[in-house]
């Protein structure tokens, strides 16, 4: 199928799959988001019921938010387009012991398989990096259950995201490789949450990210001017 159909860029794929092999490494180039997943996942399981709860990751990489959600009782269902980095969620299974349904696909293919299907959806660092924000919302939307949580995570496109996501991450401290992103394509609150409300979901909370990458330490606060989370709900 193409690119327009599976809202990707080819480019950006291969960025990310070129990281697969190295994805576990909690000192490789996937750091920041071993550093960043205990603050994410803390603050979904405040929001959801895990246990039992049916879960979708988009965007699912190589697995470190789909695990951490199945270790909390989460039925998961964890999609991703680049292959190597499917590849490398499923082998980490085996070191794991966890239960997470993978899957080579797209936000559209799952959404016109299993509509209405899910308690909560989760797509973390995933829509600054598509082509259409828009039509990615509208898949997540499709994915929930009425009354289910739609989590996001993204960048706010302000001077200061700037400074600390692009050129300090990528170019001072190489916390993340160079190229890893793309100032447009940042997407401001107002800007997600008029996506949200296009989408037909009720906008119920933001919170900002904060990481200190001489601690290791994320936490969630006030602030919303870096990295920010959303949580939306599907009305009933």
């Amino acid at each position: 199928m193409s690119e327009t159909v599976h809202n990707v860029n080819a480019e950006e794929l291969a960025r990310f799959g070129k990281l697969a092999s190295r994805w576990w490494d909690p000192d490789g180039e996937s750091r920041p988001l071993h550093d960043l997943n205990p603050a994410r996942v803390a603050w979904i399981a405040e929001r959801v019921v895990l246990p039992g709860a049916r879960v979708a990751d988009i965007g699912c990489g190589g697995g470190i938010l789909s695990e951490a959600l199945a270790r909390g009782g989460a039925r998961v269902t964890a999609i991703d387009l680049a292959a190597p980095l499917i590849d490398t969620a499923q082998l980490h299974l085996h070191e794991s012991g966890l239960q997470v349904d993978y899957r080579l696909c797209s936000s559209h293919e799952l959404a016109m398989r299993e509509p209405n299907a899910f308690d909560a959806v989760c797509c973390m660092e995933l829509i600054e990096h598509v082509p259409d924000p828009a039509a990615l919302i509208t898949d997540l939307a499709a994915l929930a259950k009425p009354g289910g949580r739609i989590f996001l995570s993204t960048l706010n496109r302000t001077p200061t995201a700037f400074a600390l996501a692009i050129v300090g991450a990528e170019y001072v401290t190489r916390l993340l490789p160079r190229g890893t992103h793309h100032y447009a394509q940042f997407l401001k609150p107002s800007e997600v949450a008029a996506l949200l409300r296009k989408a037909g979901l009720e906008l119920e909370e933001l919170a900002g990210l904060a990481y200190n990458p001489l601690t290791r330490k994320a936490s969630i606060v006030s602030r919303v001017d870096v990295n920010y989370l959303v949580c939306a709900r599907k009305p009933t």
